[in-house]
């Protein structure tokens, strides 16, 4: 190839492909010394060189070879006169860096100027691949315009600048047709690297899409004096969006809506005329879930956060909004929860007033009764006017709305005396848990999916041994709500305990504490035969305990542990103290009736109670933790405790 044939060839890859000349020229260097390896045959420990001159179409191809005196293969040795004159400091066995003399590239054969093409297409090829997935890994998280290629039941393929992207059918917007050759406006949600081009995924359905337009039509939000708190968004019906002006004097609504609702129409005429409702943050909760629930108005909010539970929210609307703020399907309600952040639930006034008035004489509603006795008589006139089907005048609502808050601010009061409660009862305990209990998180335990979705809650392995040592009764609670099996609990247990074997089976050793003072011996003292007697004048060295590693296997099951020979005198176990309830008064009741009756009124359901009992993750003075118990059938003397587990 002539020398312009070259430049120009090498000018018109680098413009075409769109690639560094830097890379082109690393692929030729890479190509020309394959097909001198492929020609020559020359061994992969021998060190290979090239020098690519795009000027003056000269290449140079360099080959280590070993400094002999008599030269017996030309491939590999050179002699110390011509390694001299390449290399003024070479010496005998020294390895050189020797040019081809010859025009090496001409000399080619067929099967190396193949190789040769074959290393270049695929240098350039892998060149392409990454900087394609540099470009756009870049880009992710962008709004982008391209073209539709093809449309098939599993995803729509679009051309965006050089490359092929994809969206899948979860990303596509529902009922919304897409035609070959269509430009549209997608989000690059995704870029992968693969073992072919980069894997690219762009999204319609994505909430980002919506941030994204708001940012392009809205120029108060791209200019950071409008803030979008958060989006909640089902695509193809209705989104809802919580903005907030971060400059005095700024209508966020205003600035999104636009001049006689332009900006806003311009979304939802991109968006496939999806429903936006545009909300203002508040940073009062109570004051967000009631706006994130329209056009549904809201007559009280109650806030509570449960240790169980989490974040969650009762909303008192009136009887005419509740399928309004419910929405079609739930949709209104749990957009507003996705927006929030909080669970929702929502009664109407009507029928938080009658669930009251069920329990008007217990506690801490019976305190209303007797303080506001007429208000009570009142309320039920208005509930059995309503139940008549009577109609009910706007402002005996009022009276209802004013029950239902005097009653919801009772309960609450009481709901958080118990979770007090329960928080300095897991306080108290939290001490005796192992620390590194609180390294391991529940979802990486032992434990079915049914039972993590009811754990949601609760983070590690060390939150629930406090719950299971300090509220096993809310946790049962929590469990039955979540359908969870009836053995769940002992599931549980038995995770904790393999939690604790494992994290605890590294040996350890307890050091000496220092000792005081010099002890001086003035009397014989009988000699012991644990014990020795130190010199006079020196210190004691005093015992040190340590827990050698086994030689054999540990046990597979624990209860092939043998049981130690003698149990030592004085208390060496204490139980973790719990916080005790009514219903666990009522239950230790029913639990201890004689054995008789019991079989005969429970049969089988004793034998579960049974299973769920012979555990207990109980404190070990001695080794100043939590430890696994427990209790098997003994003699007359009923059940004993087994050895640590």
């Amino acid at each position: 190839m002539a020398k312009s044939e070259f430049l120009l060839a090498f000018n018109e890859i680098a413009d075409l492909r769109k690639l560094p000349r830097e890379t082109i020229i690393e692929a030729l260097r890479q190509a020309l010394v394959s097909a001198y390896r492929r020609d020559m045959r020359a061994s992969s420990a021998q060190r290979v060189e090239a020098e690519i001159d795009i000027i003056g179409n000269q290449h140079k191809i360099f080959v280590e070879k070993e400094v002999v005196t008599e030269v017996k293969d030309d491939n590999t040795e050179v002699s110390l006169e011509k390694a001299i004159f390449i290399d003024p400091d070479a010496k005998l066995d020294d390895m050189v860096m020797v040019p081809i003399e010859t025009n090496i590239v001409q000399r080619f054969g067929r099967i190396a100027a193949q190789t040769a093409k074959q290393v270049i297409s695929q240098k350039i090829r892998d060149a392409e691949r990454n900087q394609l997935y540099e470009e756009f890994k870049e880009r992710e998280g962008e709004l982008v315009s391209g073209q539709v290629q093809s449309v098939n039941a599993s995803h729509v393929t679009l051309m965006i600048d050089r490359a092929e992207v994809t969206m899948p059918r979860k990303e596509q917007i529902p009922g919304e047709r897409y035609h070959q050759h269509e430009k549209i406006r997608v989000y690059i949600s995704e870029v992968k690297k693969s073992t072919r081009d980069p894997q690219i995924i762009v999204s319609r359905a994505n909430k980002n899409v919506l941030r994204r337009l708001l940012e392009y039509e809205v120029p108060e939000i791209y200019n950071k004096q409008v803030e979008i708190k958060s989006i909640a968004r089902e695509a193809g019906h209705r989104s809802k969006v919580a903005v907030f002006a971060t400059q005095p004097g700024v209508d966020p609504l205003g600035a999104c809506v636009g001049p006689r609702g332009m900006r806003i129409q311009n979304i939802v005429k991109e968006l496939n005329d999806e429903k936006i409702d545009v909300i203002p943050w508040d940073a009062d909760n109570s004051v967000f879930i009631a706006k994130a629930l329209s056009p549904a108005r809201v007559s009280g909010v109650y806030l509570e956060q449960d240790i169980d539970q989490g974040k969650t929210a009762l909303v008192i609307v009136p009887d005419d909004q509740l399928s309004l703020a419910i929405g079609r399907e739930g949709q209104n309600a749990r957009l507003a929860a996705k927006l929030t952040g909080w669970r929702i639930d929502i009664k109407s006034v009507t029928e938080a007033a009658m669930g009251a008035m069920t329990q008007i004489d217990e506690p801490p509603l019976n305190k209303i009764a007797i303080d506001t006795p007429d208000t009570i008589v009142e309320v039920q006139r208005i509930i059995d006017k309503k139940r008549a089907d009577r109609a009910v005048m706007p402002e005996e609502y009022t009276t209802l709305a004013r029950f239902v808050q005097l009653v919801e601010q009772r309960l609450l009061e009481q709901r958080e005396v118990g979770r007090s409660r329960r928080k300095k009862a897991m306080d108290k305990i939290r001490s005796t848990v192992p620390l590194y209990m609180f390294q391991v998180p529940v979802r990486e335990m032992n434990l079915p999916e049914m039972i993590l979705s009811a754990l949601k809650n609760i983070e590690t392995a060390g939150d629930l041994m406090l719950h299971v040592q300090a509220d096993s009764e809310k946790l049962h609670e929590v469990l039955r709500a979540a359908k969870a099996d009836d053995d769940a609990m002992t599931i549980i247990e038995e995770a904790l305990e393999d939690v604790l074997r494992t994290k605890a089976a590294a040996p350890v050793v307890i050091a000496p504490e220092p000792a005081a003072a010099p002890l001086v011996v003035e009397a014989p003292i009988a000699a012991a035969p644990a014990a020795s007697i130190a010199p006079v004048g020196e210190p004691p060295t005093p015992p040190v305990e340590t827990i050698e590693d086994e030689e054999e296997a540990p046990p597979a099951f624990i209860d092939d542990i043998p049981l130690p020979a003698k149990i030592p005198e004085g208390p060496r176990m204490r139980k973790v103290p719990k916080v005790v309830t009514p219903e666990a008064v009522a239950q230790q009741d029913a639990v201890s009736a004689p054995e008789g009756d019991d079989e005969d009124q429970d049969g089988d359901k004793k034998g579960k109670k049974g299973k769920e009992r012979s555990r207990e993750l109980v404190f070990d003075e001695d080794l100043g933790q939590v430890v696994a118990k427990r209790k098997r059938k003994g003699g007359r003397g009923g059940f004993g405790w087994s050895g640590d587990e």
